[in-house]
């Protein structure tokens, strides 16, 4: 092993400057050398030790059974590439860390489904949508997620329209807000399988979110 583990993270082929340089720091503030990963760029999983699959457009509904033709952006190749760097990390047991989409599309992955507008299947949810941490979570004691960043209540930001439904194989919810909407799933079997429906990369600065990467750096370092 290296003594800065390999770290994927997926991005949008466009758009992504912002997202990648926040994760990008993120790993290597957390000891991991950060490669990005997009359509058009390095798309290949194998020589890599850890994942991260990030946010960005929804997910395409035809994956997960939803309704196809909603107005909403999609990124059907990055749908297809993700889909193919989870077969790979999950198969070689690689920790994998999901952000916002990402924690979709890992719960998509295990056969689950998602609410495609999270504000029809909750009644009264507000509508805040914001990258500073002003929405409070309740995280489940006992979970991997309560040992990385502690227990109890964690404010998060909030930049997501959908969220987890049907839970997919072998997932728990670690997490949920005061609505009840899911924010962090995982895999207790797992060595490192954790989703996260906010996004910890604009909130580094606060230790109990850059604990995420660094016990993904950690997993990954074996």
């Amino acid at each position: 092993m290296t003594a800065r583990p390999r770290i994927g993270v997926t991005v949008s082929n466009k758009g992504a400057r912002l997202t990648w340089l926040a994760h990008w720091l993120a790993v290597l503030r957390a000891g991991g050398r950060p490669v990005r990963l997009s359509v058009g760029g390095r798309t290949e999983v194998s020589g890599l030790d850890g994942l991260v699959i990030g946010g960005g457009d929804d997910i395409g509904a035809a994956l997960y059974g939803g309704e196809v033709g909603l107005d909403v952006r999609i990124d059907p190749a990055r749908d297809r590439m993700e889909q193919q760097a989870l077969d790979v990390a999950l198969h070689a047991d690689l920790p994998i860390l999901g952000v916002c989409r990402g924690a979709q599309m890992i719960n998509i992955h295990l056969g689950g489904s998602l609410h495609q507008d999270v504000y029809a299947a909750y009644s009264g949810l507000p509508r805040l949508r914001t990258p500073l941490a002003r929405k409070r979570i309740s995280v489940a004691g006992g979970s991997r997620l309560a040992r990385l960043m502690g227990g109890g209540r964690i404010a998060v930001n909030s930049l997501h329209h959908q969220a987890v439904k049907r839970l997919g194989r072998g997932l728990k919810v670690s997490a949920r807000d005061a609505h009840r909407v899911v924010q962090a799933v995982e895999n207790p079997a797992a060595d490192f399988l954790v989703g996260v429906q906010w996004h910890p990369e604009f909130l580094i600065f606060h230790r109990r979110h850059q604990a995420l990467y660094r016990g993904l750096v950690r997993a990954a370092r074996g």
